[in-house]
């Protein structure tokens, strides 16, 4: 049922639209990661919006650097990003080449592999801690820098359309913006309603 079919992997079209619109669609996709053999596989169950150098919440709102030059590149590559100098954050790229923008996938629920996601993550005892957080999430599918820049229509980091029923999407704030001015309360955050993977503010 969770393997991957020719037809299901999301192409760079998908990523190539408007930041909004690819970060409320990818609600309910799969984040799969190839690791030694495996496919690890979670439902995408909450996602952000950073759009722009205009967005005092987005990386590339100080320009472009060494570390935001892929948040210019054409949508469809991995941004992958290390926080509190321990946990890494992953971002698919969006839009068109030139213009700054990302998505953050914050939450998963795992779907294949889930005792090998529990390892990577030093055990957590519940399914819902596994990948409610988007530190956890590459804690648990091995996401590290080593994948920045990835294209993820190759066969190493990749999103699928499994056709999962959503159900009821809410919008609120991003989490941790109390820096971005007007940005700060933008309704650019998606999630699952009602979903137990959703990271825990």
């Amino acid at each position: 049922m969770h393997d991957q079919s020719p037809n299901c992997k999301l192409e760079h079209e998908f990523y190539r639209r408007p930041t909004l619109e690819v970060a409320e669609s990818l609600l309910g996709k799969v984040l799969v990661r190839r690791l030694n053999g495996r496919k690890l596989a979670g439902k995408i169950v909450e996602t952000e919006a950073y759009i722009g150098q205009e967005d005092l919440a987005c990386h590339a709102s100080r320009g472009k650097t060494a570390r935001t030059s892929i948040m210019f590149e054409p949508g469809g590559r991995a941004y992958v990003y290390m926080i509190y100098g321990f946990y890494f954050c992953l971002n698919v790229v969006t839009e068109t080449e030139g213009y700054p923008a990302a998505v953050l996938i914050r939450a998963i629920e795992p779907l294949s592999h889930t005792s090998v996601m529990r390892e990577l993550r030093k055990g957590p005892r519940r399914d819902n801690d596994i990948g409610s957080g988007p530190g956890k999430l590459c804690m648990a599918m091995a996401i590290d820098k080593a994948l920045n820049g990835e294209d993820l229509t190759g066969n190493t980091l990749w999103i699928e359309d499994r056709k999962f029923d959503v159900g009821k999407i809410k919008k609120t704030a991003r989490i941790g913006i109390d820096y971005a001015g007007e940005y700060r309360n933008k309704p650019w955050r998606f999630y699952l309603h009602g979903n137990a993977h959703v990271s825990k503010l």
